[in-house]
């Protein structure tokens, strides 16, 4: 068996994240493309070996050739098109953040819990082995009692045309570098936090350019995520959890292939731990191959989206913006 993919647009991450994961997977091939330009599709098409160029978006979901669909799309147009694949009867791996709201996650889980196909989100840092160990340490205990955690992906973003400052795209800093902190704040604190307070950087009256929020989790521990497009804060890429026993600190979680460190601090000792190069894209493709071919669960589920936009809808109310809305 193998598990054929059409790609929704020719976006600047499919390579990356799907194509050549992808050309060194034995069950996996990616054998269409569709993009609102029928140049740019042919022209990604030829430069990437994809086969099929499809002149829609609608063609391309209706393809009976594929069995699964990767959405690059947009934030604002994640949930329109991840729903039309599920009514097509196509997987889907869908680009984070999930959907442009809670609402339209829980909508779409709705949906996928109804069908018997997989809905994946792809925060590929999740499925690296370096996110797998952070969870592991902190779930054994070695760290005491959890009293703060701490994640943060701040990055240059300059150019102000750019459609992640677009708020009818269902942009802004927390929606593209934020999902990350707050997905990871959630993974590594254990728990799905409430927003205590939030304070933005503004490019706009709607659009964040750069986001700090205080969380409080259920079993009394505290957190913050901090994250930017465009602020003081050029480049940092962290997490840090303190317990009462220890601490352990991680630099690039997000994409540990490139760089990374995690060191422990616990029991009078220091530890520092590596982890293999490996693109976290390849172990998201494989954990996105074998639930669709072996039925195996995937650690971003459409519920797990839920959880992660709740999130960051209470971090846009809390600093006084509104909610992101579909385009």
């Amino acid at each position: 068996m193998s598990l054929r993919i059409g790609i929704l647009g020719a976006a600047r991450i499919a390579p990356t994240a799907l194509i050549k994961p992808a050309a060194h997977h034995s069950d996996v091939e990616v054998v269409a493309v569709a993009a609102r330009s029928a140049d740019r599709a042919q022209a990604f098409a030829a430069k990437h070996g994809v086969g099929r160029v499809h002149s829609s978006y609608e063609a391309l979901v209706a393809d009976p050739g594929i069995d699964a669909v990767y959405n690059p799309l947009p934030n604002g147009l994640h949930g329109r098109w991840t729903k039309a694949a599920i009514a097509a009867g196509k997987h889907v791996l869908c680009e984070k953040p999930f959907t442009a709201n809670a609402a339209e996650a829980r909508e779409i889980a709705d949906l996928a819990a109804a069908s018997d196909r997989v809905v994946m989100e792809a925060f590929h840092y999740r499925y690296h082995p370096l996110a797998l160990r952070v969870e592991e340490i902190v779930a054994s205990g070695e760290l005491g009692e959890l009293q703060r955690v701490e994640t943060a992906l701040c990055f240059p973003l300059p150019k102000f045309s750019d459609i992640r400052y677009d708020y009818d795209l269902a942009g802004g800093a927390t929606m593209d570098a934020g999902c990350y902190a707050v997905h990871m704040a959630r993974i590594f604190g254990g728990e799905t936090p409430e927003v205590v307070s939030a304070q933005a950087k503004l490019r706009d009256p709607r659009i964040d350019r750069a986001m700090t929020a205080e969380l409080r989790y259920p079993s009394g521990h505290t957190g913050r995520v901090t994250c930017s497009m465009w602020s003081s804060s050029v480049l940092k890429i962290s997490a840090k959890v303190t317990g009462s026993q220890g601490s352990l600190s991680v630099l690039n979680p997000a994409s540990p292939q490139v760089y990374h460190r995690l060191t422990v601090r616990a029991g009078g000792a220091r530890r520092v731990e590596r982890f293999p190069r490996r693109a976290s894209y390849a172990y998201q493709l494989d954990a996105f191959a074998a639930a669709v071919l072996e039925g195996t669960p995937v650690k971003t589920s459409a519920e797990d989206a839920v959880r992660t936009m709740t999130v960051i809808d209470a971090i846009y109310r809390a600093a006084g913006l509104p909610v992101r809305e579909p385009s």
